[in-house]
Parts: structure tokens; sequence; C-alpha cells
């Protein structure tokens, strides 16, 4: 089964309506408690351009985002690790070094661990969030403009010349090794915005998302996507590169027009919200489901 499915299957089976955001959430007074889980397999999720440290950071960034992109603040990160015997002391530093740093940057505090034996390592982090608006997938609604944060493309880019043995540019591998989360942003959204999510498998498998939840049509000019310049350099279809690479940690966010001079961050409109269903690019038809998608990999990810 591919992972699409089997999220379906426990959603039909545990029948709860805050499964499928990025993150779960509970009132508690006048504020949402959010609370996350994601989890990091050394296999598939740490190519050798990346360190320990880039690994431990890169836990944290990926459970703090999906606070983000509920409006929310991260308070606290936790994770179980599972280790092979034969794992180096060196690794286990450098992971441990890594969530420290990472927990710093987000000012966060790491406050519960776990450990067993596996075959292959597997960080797996939670995060615990605080929002007083929440920004969920299903609350796009026609009119919106659709926008996005910082740049796209590199993490896949500098996959991709990883997988074929050629040299990646620095301005590429650091986003790669390591990205960082928009908590502020997400902080300031939370207050104008209607819908969000970050992109870690892929901005139009994230844009397919919120169309299905919210039941609405999205338009995208793809000439207005924000793929960064070394992207265009090096690669002959850089506007597929946009929309399938995974782990930029940008968010994507849907905002009534009349909110848009209220953003206090830079941003690019890349479309915008209409009657109807599906993901569409302006001029040339329902956009591809592109991105990462567990159990199948790179590639097409409709289902």
């Amino acid at each position: 089964m591919r992972e699409s499915e089997i999220i379906k299957l426990f959603m039909s089976e545990i029948r709860d309506e805050i499964l499928g955001d990025d993150a779960g959430y509970i009132r508690v007074d006048d504020r949402w408690i959010l609370l996350t889980t994601d989890m990091l397999v050394w296999r598939t999720d740490v190519p050798d351009f990346m360190n320990p440290e880039d690994a431990g950071r890169k836990v944290v960034t990926m459970n703090v985002s999906d606070i983000a992109a509920m409006g929310g603040e991260a308070k606290t990160f936790f994770f179980s690790i599972g280790i092979p015997k034969d794992t180096s002391e060196d690794v286990l530093r450098g992971i441990a070094r890594g969530i420290k740093e990472g927990s710093k940057r987000y000012g966060v505090r790491v406050v519960s661990g776990d450990t067993n034996d596996v075959k292959e390592i597997v960080v797996d982090g939670g995060a615990l969030g605080i929002s007083e608006r929440l920004l969920l997938r299903k609350n796009a609604k026609p009119g919106d403009l659709v926008c996005v944060t910082g740049d796209l493309g590199r993490p896949l880019l500098a996959l991709l010349l990883w997988l074929k043995g050629e040299d990646i540019p620095k301005d590429v591998l650091e986003k790669a090794r390591d990205p960082i989360a928009r908590i502020e942003e997400g902080k300031a959204l939370s207050k104008i915005a209607n819908a969000a999510i970050d992109i870690s498998d892929g901005l139009s498998k994230e844009l397919w998302e919120i169309a299905r939840a919210s039941n609405v049509r999205i338009i995208i000019d793809e000439n207005s996507l924000p793929i960064h310049p070394t992207v265009k350099e090096l690669t002959e279809d850089p506007v597929d590169i946009a929309l399938a690479s995974g782990e930029e940690f940008e968010l994507i966010f849907t905002i009534p027009p009349n909110k848009v001079n209220e953003i206090p961050f830079e941003f690019t409109v890349i479309g915008r919200v209409e009657r109807g269903n599906g993901v569409y690019l302006e001029g040339n038809g329902k956009m591809p489901m592109l991105g990462w998608e567990h159990f199948v990999g790179f590639g097409n990810a409709e289902h």
C-alpha cells in the first residue's frame, strides 16, 4: 500500500475529523493546543551529503514546521530513536547535537525521549505548540489568493545532482542540508490567512491537499513560481522541479485579497482559489500531483 492509502485506512477506522491536517488540535480555554509527530528514517531522509548534526536539526525542523503551518508556536520537542547495535558513538553524538541546535534555533524545550534496537536509524520526533486561531487545510475560500514563502526547487535539485554523482552548488546544498521552518510567518498568518500547509512532500501535492480538503479549485500561474535562480540555470524543467521538490518547509497559504497588505514578511502570490475542484496550471490544464510519497518515492503521486 502507498502512504495515502494507509492514511485513508487509519482515518476510516479512527473516524476523527482532526486527522489529516499538519497537526492535531484540541481547545483548552481560549487557546488551541497543537500536537504533531513526524519521523526521520535514515535510509530515505538522510542522503550522504548530510551529516548526523544535519539530521538532528532536520527532525526538529520537520515537526515545528507542522506547528507553524497550523498557525501555532512550538513550545516543546520530544523524540524516540531506534538505533542499530553497531551505530557509532560519533553518529549518536552528532544527532544529539543537531537536536540541541534545532531546539535552540526554534526556542523549544526537549522534554522527553525513548530508544530501542532496530535495523536502521529512525528518529520519530514530535512537537507540542499553542495557537489562538487555527489555519486548516479545509478553510480555503473562493476568491482567496494562493501564496508561498521563500524560493522553490533547491532540495530536489540537490538530491538529483547527488544521485547523478555531480557537484552540488553551495547555494543549493545549504537549503537541502539545513532548511528553516517558518515559525514567525505561521504565527503572523494565524491572524489573517484562511488556510495553510507546509511543503514537506512537494508544492503540487500540498496544493492538491488544500483543494481536496476545502472542496475548491486552485489555479496556479507557473510563471509566478519563486523558483531559485540556480534551479532555473541547471535544469531543463524548473517548473516540474519546483512542483515536486519536497522538504522545503516553506508555507503555502490562502488569504483574502484585502488582507494581503497586512502580511509582514516576504512572499509570492502564485495563484487563486475558485469554486470547483482540483488544481490547475493557468492555460495548461490539470496540474500533475508531483512529489514524494512513502512506499512509492518521487514522481507522480496521484491517487
